[in-house]
């Protein structure tokens, strides 16, 4: 059964309706469905019920907490729209309770309509979970063939990242007084309080070549104290706040210059810490994490990955950004 009027309750799930050519059956999407533009023309049915685009991510971390605690709403359904919409398909998440909505609103959706749709929940942990998303997707809007068009052309990406970083390992295992690891790399989802970024990220950062610290592949990000970064000392580090753009990130950054501790860091110290768009490829298990997994390429070995092109303003050097500005293309 192919279903021909989609609520997409997800940014990721709104963009690869749309890479599959079902744009035009979405009847639905939520405030954050911004790519691409065209999707910023469909009814908006669900909204973040506090504004956060003036906050600092101290004071969005407080508000998370005070709402999950309190059992407070997160997220709220326009219920006219979603009425006058009549999805028979809702595609939903179950990756995270913060991030887009979750079993609450789902429910609460579905006993809006005087009807029951159907509902499709994702929960990609890692790249094969978000593929298989892409193919589950595609099933329910009768897309198949296109779908698996798709994935063959991602999978062909991330197997260059792969046969690329293993050459190069296999080159310095051999090469006479050439015994240099990997570089530690930390990615942080969040800055205030630090958060180590989890799910898909830990295994971008191995396939890229990185050795991972703090968090684990295809387990939640963590909360980690500053002290736990500087024992394992990265000589990388990746900002890339959930759903932060380079700007906002940059922005939020700045308070990181007043910490000793933070600046005695090696990755501060070399200028080896970079601001990516965490908005478009990196905090939504779509497409376009792909694109994230080949930045993250370029960061931790732009010699080896020098003639990879990237999306304008996909990444940052922030030691010229608390620093002035430059750009990795």
């Amino acid at each position: 059964m192919s279903f021909e009027r989609i609520a997409s309750f997800l940014p990721s799930s709104t963009e690869i309706l749309y890479e599959l050519g079902a744009g035009d059956q979405i009847v639905g999407v939520t405030h954050e469905c911004n790519y691409p533009s065209d999707a910023k023309t469909k009814p908006t049915v669900v909204n973040c019920t506090f504004g956060s685009d003036e906050m600092s991510s101290k004071q969005i971390d407080q508000k998370m907490i005070e709402l999950l605690r309190s059992g407070g709403d997160i997220y709220a359904i326009d219920e006219n729209k979603l009425r006058r919409g009549r999805p028979d398909l809702i595609i939903a998440q179950g990756t995270c309770e913060v991030c887009a909505p979750f079993t609450k609103e789902i429910n609460r959706a579905v006993s809006i309509l005087d009807y029951k749709p159907s509902v499709l929940v994702i929960d990609p942990h890692d790249l094969e979970g978000i593929l298989a998303t892409v193919i589950q997707i595609s099933e329910k809007v009768g897309r198949i063939s296109h779908g698996r068009v798709i994935v063959m052309s991602l999978q062909d990406r991330i197997d260059g990242i792969k046969t690329r970083t293993v050459e190069k390992k296999n080159k310095n295992c051999s090469a006479e007084n050439s015994n240099r690891n990997n570089p530690r790399v930390l990615c942080l989802e969040w800055l205030d309080p630090f958060f180590a970024a989890g799910h898909w990220v830990p295994e971008m950062v191995e396939i890229a070549g990185g050795v991972n610290g703090l968090s684990s592949r295809a387990q939640p990000s963590r909360r980690v104290h500053v002290q736990e970064i500087a024992d394992f000392d990265p000589e990388k580090i990746i900002l890339m706040p959930c759903g932060f753009s380079i700007e906002r990130t940059v922005k939020e950054a700045r308070f990181l210059a007043d910490s000793k501790q933070w600046s005695s860091l090696t990755a501060v110290e070399r200028g080896e810490v970079y601001a990516v768009n965490a908005n478009a490829y990196f905090s939504k298990p779509g497409i376009r994490t792909i694109t994230g997994l080949e930045i993250l390429a370029k960061i931790i070995d732009p010699i080896s990955f020098a003639d990879l092109k990237l999306p304008p303003n996909s990444v940052s050097n922030m030691k010229y950004n608390l620093y002035s500005r430059s750009t990795l293309h």
